[in-house]
């Protein structure tokens, strides 16, 4: 039998996973529209040092992202960050980041107390806990935690720290999508604060980082996979946008540069908007779900200093903005204390970033750089007093990075997968469907190889090390 031909359309983190997952027993052809792989992993320079322009780190405590980084190569440039002494300016002031919490959500009502992040009543709110009707299919989080806890949790907690990760907002945020451990607990009505305690304690006693850096940065990961993928045979192709896909009666026919691609099967890992577009013709449903999902766009500033002109450099590893308290920045990392490859790399320099923009609040990346950097500095100035000036500054805009998980989203990716898996030979795959973040984009691309190629047929997404 003729090896299959599996076309991949996409080049991010998910694309090349697929493409790496399918050529042990495929022959593989990725197309990527743009001039580079790795979608929202891109590592640049500035100020003469190698940093990430995009994603910086990914969860360790879900292994898929970990095994693919040893399986291309990278096992040994594996590094935890050297501090996780992370805080929140809010109330005017910088306060330590609460331990026992769990995206926000408090489990220890002692060291958040401690931490001074709530003003005494809404510290007293929070002791108080009600109970709420039990939850049914999902809720938005924010919805479900201030009616617990109260609305200062949300505002000042759950807000920079969930909604960060997805740049968006709680009263929106499917609980059962972006949180699906706290959906027993919304489920039964039972406590809210020990069950948080519980499933914090359990994460804790497993050991190990949270997360993991790569020495020279995340934006290495899609490089060392792609390699990968060209050793094992696959075809990877840049400038390469995909005009057209449609379903004939021996498979896919796809058209990409004017050329026509015959695959026997096809994994569609490109953003919501684009595969509604490649889908409109043979899958119009799941075209109008996939239309329907939002998208968040944000900006990353990077500013690199001389730590001469540092009387004394920021400490811990960054700070989270609740944008109840209408600062411009919401969140900075201070990279150079977070990251020790870095540290070692260039040590007169001290390099940190800032992020601006989310959901419905994007007009900020019409900004100039220098109203970027300008607003940055403005806050890190009365956030950490830092008065010096950088000798380099990168703005990195991401328009539309992060898509929205609102109550239903699963639903939606229920029936989006339905209708795509009725054609047969084709998935879908990325951060639209089961997570935004690396380990969720990597197992969504296992889960779309293993659709399309027939189990046992001896690919790496079935018998290689990769976690499940």
């Amino acid at each position: 039998m003729a090896e299959p031909h599996v076309v991949v359309i996409g080049g991010g983190i998910a694309g090349l996973t697929a493409a790496y997952l399918s050529s042990g027993a495929a022959r593989v052809t990725l197309l990527e529209a743009s001039g580079r792989f790795g979608g929202k992993l891109l590592a640049g320079e500035v100020g003469g040092v190698r940093v990430d322009l995009g994603a910086e780190s990914m969860l360790a405590r879900r292994p898929e992202a970990v095994e693919l980084a040893r399986d291309v190569g990278l096992g040994e440039e594996l590094e935890p960050p050297s501090t996780a002494k992370a805080a929140i300016w809010t109330r005017d002031a910088l306060r330590p980041l609460p331990g026992g919490q769990l995206m926000g959500v408090p489990g220890d009502l002692d060291a958040l107390a401690a931490s001074g992040v709530l003003s005494e009543e809404g510290l007293k709110r929070a002791r108080h806990e009600e109970r709420t009707p039990a939850v049914g299919a999902d809720i938005a989080i924010g919805d479900y935690v201030a009616a617990r806890l109260g609305r200062e949790v949300v505002d000042r907690l759950v807000e920079p720290l969930l909604g960060g990760v997805y740049a968006g907002q709680t009263a929106e945020i499917s609980l059962r999508a972006a949180v699906p451990a706290l959906l027993p607990i919304a489920q039964s009505g039972g406590p809210l604060v020990a069950g948080v305690h519980e499933l914090v304690g359990r994460a804790q006693s497993s050991g190990g980082p949270v997360f993991q850096g790569i020495r020279g940065g995340i934006g290495t990961l899609p490089e060392a996979v792609a390699d990968a993928c060209r050793k094992a045979g696959a075809d990877l192709r840049t400038d390469s946008p995909v005009d057209e896909l449609r379903r004939t009666p021996e498979g896919w026919q796809v058209v990409s540069n004017g050329e026509v691609l015959h695959a026997d099967a096809v994994v569609l890992a490109v953003p919501a908007p684009q595969a509604a577009r490649l889908l409109a013709t043979d899958a119009p449903g799941a075209a109008a779900e996939l239309r329907a999902v939002e998208y968040a766009g944000m900006a990353l500033v990077t500013l690199a200093f001389r730590r001469a002109d540092l009387p004394e450099p920021p400490a811990g590893s960054g700070f989270l903005v609740p944008p109840v308290d209408g600062r411009q920045i919401k969140a900075s990392t201070f990279s150079s204390n977070k990251w020790g490859w870095l540290d070692r790399a260039a040590p007169e320099a001290f390099l940190l970033r800032t992020s601006l923009g989310r959901h419905r609040e994007e007009a900020v990346l019409d900004l100039p750089d220098e109203e970027l950097v300008a607003r940055s500095l403005a806050d890190l100035g009365e956030a950490v007093g830092l008065r010096a000036k950088p000798y380099d500054t990168a703005v990195t805009r991401w328009p539309s990075g992060l898509p929205q998980y609102p109550v239903g989203h699963l639903d939606r990716v229920a029936r989006i997968r339905a209708q795509v898996a009725g054609l047969g030979g084709l998935a879908v795959c990325g951060a639209a469907y089961d997570g935004v973040g690396i380990p969720a984009c990597i197992a969504s691309a296992r889960r779309a190889v293993n659709e399309v190629l027939t189990p046992g047929a001896g690919t790496r997404a079935t018998e290689g090390t990769m976690g499940a």
